[in-house]
């Protein structure tokens, strides 16, 4: 197999015109320079260059073999800038897992972020189950992807979520109780947990750690809901809220749009918390692109209601 090396060695001795001026150019000895297109020579099974008074000259192989050196030094020059290009965040992919509700309070501004910081790179944006994106993240194809954890059950600061995965603390998102208007309770401004124990409930969440939350926080205070209808669904589950059909828990994420037949309180003792995280490699390269997207993330994070 030809080596590389010296057919740049090759290219060098033709384009200076003589072995003593490549040997300064590359740094080396004359001879060690004509040893390795000696070398060369042998690995082509065919002379390379010939003498033409003080210099030398290639011959029609020397002059084929310089061509496609001349190729391979400008694709290596290419690889190197484009890996400096991909090191620098200017190019390259990012790879992002997301549930519905933080979309727009959360990963909207991080998409922008990192489109106005790092316009090369690509985001790949999949909307998945809060409950278990974690394998594409282990497994390497997501570079990020938001969790959700009931208050408590998450790690303090970033620890590990198991695997070589690190959860990253984004926000505390507080469950508020959705009445229908006229309901005896509307006219207060915060709702105790407990008043809602003999209501009919909405169900709002899939089951997983979403409605272990409000689940946790109703055992806290002392009874477990009586689920009426099952919408999984925040914006549905206050139209049967709406109606007249029971009383539901809905995150503060999951209020952007709120139906104009139902009041929204605050709840306490306990307030219902689902706790958010965005989980990240441990291992992972340093990539600038999920650097700025994981700040924006925990500055969308630590904004107000």
């Amino acid at each position: 197999m030809l080596d590389v090396r010296r057919m740049q060695m090759l290219r060098a001795v033709v384009t200076s015109g003589s072995v003593t001026a490549a040997a300064t150019r590359l740094g080396y000895t004359p001879s060690a320079v004509s040893q390795q297109i000696a070398v060369l020579e042998k690995e082509a099974r065919t002379p390379l260059l010939e003498r033409v008074g003080r210099g030398v000259r290639p011959t029609e192989a020397g002059l084929l073999l310089t061509g496609y050196a001349d190729a391979i030094g400008r694709q290596v020059a290419e690889a190197e800038t484009a890996l400096d290009d991909l090191r620098a965040g200017r190019t390259g992919r990012l790879a992002v897992r997301y549930f519905a509700t933080a979309g727009a309070a959360l990963v909207a501004p991080a998409v922008a972020r990192v489109r106005a910081e790092h316009p090369g790179v690509q985001i790949e944006l999949k909307l998945t189950d809060p409950e278990d994106p974690l394998p594409d993240v282990r497994e390497g194809r997501a570079d990020l992807a938001l969790v959700v954890r009931p208050e408590g059950e998450g790690p303090e600061g970033e620890e590990a979520g198991g695997d070589g995965v690190r959860l990253v603390p984004l926000l505390d998102d507080p469950y508020r109780a959705v009445l229908p208007k006229g309901h005896p309770l509307a006219g207060r401004r915060t709702v105790a947990l407990a008043d809602l124990a003999e209501e009919p409930w909405v169900g709002s969440e899939w089951p997983g750690p979403c409605l272990d939350a409000q689940l946790s926080a109703c055992e806290a205070a002392g009874f477990r809901p009586r689920f009426v209808v099952e919408s999984e669904d925040y914006v549905t589950a206050q139209g049967f809220v709406a109606a007249g059909l029971g009383v539901s828990l809905v995150p503060r994420l999951g209020l952007g749009s709120r139906h104009p037949g139902v009041v929204v309180r605050e709840v306490r003792r306990p307030e219902p918390v689902r706790a958010i995280f965005a989980a990240v490699r441990q291992a992972a390269a340093p990539k600038p692109a999920l650097r700025s997207f994981l700040e924006a993330l925990r500055e969308a994070g630590g904004g107000g209601e």
